[in-house]
């Protein structure tokens, strides 16, 4: 059996960002620090904080007054800061700065007058947050059927933003509709999908090709992880979106098959090379890296946690 372990893969800047955001908040403040929605969409993430004391909610009215709050990478509305700051928690902002790119976008546009077309997965974190800042001024379009559907007084302003952990090939679909219909639509200066969605999707494109069956470490609930999975089913190989080896089992596989192997960008390295040993203690093995593209994009903290890690590192030196 062949492995190819494909590069980039795994944690993006915006996840690195937002779990050392949090790490460095537990040891800050101690537990309980309080999460809205999970911190990044990876049950292996979540669980290892949440046995550190990190407790996720759905709702502000969760928080305790006077709680520590942090926002997920995936951003929030405007409506969920107001309520941290009616509860006086102390609210630490970890969203992904391309998702804050996005958000900028939508409240110029609204601004100016646009009528805004949101190209995304209703009910996402993220997407919530977008339609969040100009919910009066966002559609949500789904697909090209949707774009199809849509109907405007002759004159109206339109634009076009995107959720930034699509499928870059669906995401131009609907785009080329959108453009179809409606010639004269604005969009942003830089494309909303952010480069490790696209560089983790080109990989596996590129190198799936030599390949019988499609590993994707991830999630079922994260977006960009999923992605990664239909690119291997739209080439027509066997893909699997699995948590870690204990979701597989050995006879999904023959013993000469090439298997590629990838993570969403919130899936720990942790648990590739975990799938990898799982493989290896069951067929005879070797391992190919193959990369398609260097990445070295790093994000800095939020600010109020910035004089925190300085002090940390510090104290490690000396």
């Amino acid at each position: 059996m062949k492995v190819i372990l494909a590069a980039p893969r795994g944690f993006c800047a915006g996840v690195n960002m937002a779990i050392e955001s949090l790490d460095l908040t537990l040891r800050k403040f101690g537990p309980p620090v309080y999460v809205y929605h999970e911190i990044v969409h990876n049950q292996h993430v979540v669980e290892t904080f949440r046995e550190k004391g990190a407790v996720f909610v759905d709702h502000v009215d969760e928080v305790p007054d006077g709680g520590v709050l942090m926002f997920s990478a995936h951003g929030v509305s405007p409506e969920i800061r107001d309520q941290a700051r009616r509860r006086n928690l102390h609210a630490l902002d970890a969203t992904c700065p391309l998702v804050t790119k996005v958000h900028l976008e939508a409240i110029k546009y609204a601004k100016e007058g646009y009528t805004i077309l949101l190209i995304g997965h209703e009910g996402h974190d993220e997407v919530l947050g977008t339609m969040g800042e100009a919910p009066e001024a966002i559609v949500l379009v789904e697909d090209e059927d949707d774009v199809d559907r849509l109907e405007f007084a002759e004159g109206t302003k339109l634009a076009y933003l995107t959720q930034t952990t699509l499928s870059v090939d669906d995401a131009n679909r609907v785009i080329r509709r959108l453009r179809q219909r409606f010639p004269e639509i604005h969009s942003p200066p830089k494309e909303d999908i952010c480069y490790a969605t696209q560089n983790r999707q080109e990989a596996v494109k590129l190198l799936s090709e030599e390949a019988d069956v499609v590993l994707v470490l991830g999630s079922q609930n994260s977006s960009n992880s999923q992605r990664l999975a239909e690119l291997g089913r739209e080439r027509n190989k066997k893909s699997y979106l699995i948590d870690g080896p204990q979701d597989l089992s050995k006879d999904q596989f023959s013993d000469d098959d090439v298997i590629m192997i990838t993570a969403g960008a919130s899936a720990p390295e942790s648990v590739v090379q975990a799938t990898i040993e799982w493989l290896s203690d069951n067929f005879n093995v070797t391992v190919e890296s193959q990369s398609v593209r260097e990445e070295d994009v790093h994000f800095p903290l939020p600010k109020p946690l910035r004089p925190f890690a300085k002090q940390l590192a510090g104290e490690s030196q000396s």
